[in-house]
């Protein structure tokens, strides 16, 4: 039986006949993952003096999680603090995408999101005036900020954030930073984790 063959572009054979690239795109993701350990570091001391929260959620363990491909792309996550069962979350994620941005998200449903939901309200012209963004999609595992899935909270007056937010079974507000704010992106995580801790 004939079959096609399989070829590869010029730019393709050049790619994999060279190892450079794929070395260097090792070591980046080995340096964002020792930034996201000091990240999730500032965090836990952050926390300690943190009372409002669920016991639950204040002594869970940090947790970094790193994949290839979220929409063809390399990640890694920070989940911290973190619960997770099919009915309730309650997480603080802090992401980097390959080749996009990093994010630092608030994930809240169930119980979490009906204990939290009104300080969140409340809340709405400080987190807009912070350049946040709220999910619109109706899949809370989405991450990327398309307007299909992230609407920026300038484009809702109070009223449509308050019917956002407590009609929806789950709540994610998020932050994104561009990847060109290397340089003081570890501060600016942190910063983005502040706001949303002390919202609730």
């Amino acid at each position: 039986m004939d079959r096609t063959k399989i070829r590869l572009s010029q730019e393709e054979e050049e790619l994999v006949a060279t190892a450079d690239w794929i070395l260097t795109k090792n070591r980046v993701i080995q340096k964002i993952n020792q930034l996201l350990s000091r990240v999730q570091t500032s965090q836990q001391q952050l926390l300690q003096t943190c009372t409002m929260l669920e016991h639950e959620v204040l002594t869970s363990s940090p947790k970094i999680s790193k994949g290839e491909n979220y929409k063809g792309l390399p990640w890694l996550v920070l989940d911290y603090p973190r619960s997770f069962n099919k009915e309730e979350v309650f997480a603080i994620r802090t992401l980097f995408w390959w080749g996009n941005f990093f994010s630092v998200t608030l994930h809240l449903s169930g119980k979490y999101k009906v204990g939290h939901e009104r300080k969140i309200i409340d809340s709405f012209e400080s987190l807009k005036g912070e350049a946040f963004s709220v999910c619109i999609n109706e899949d809370q595992w989405q991450h990327h900020f398309d307007p299909s899935n992230y609407t920026p909270l300038s484009d809702f007056d109070p009223s449509a954030f308050q019917e956002k937010i407590q009609k929806g079974s789950f709540v994610k507000l998020a932050k994104k930073i561009p990847l060109e704010q290397w340089s003081g992106v570890e501060k600016k995580l942190l910063k983005v984790f502040s706001q949303l801790i002390n919202t609730l």
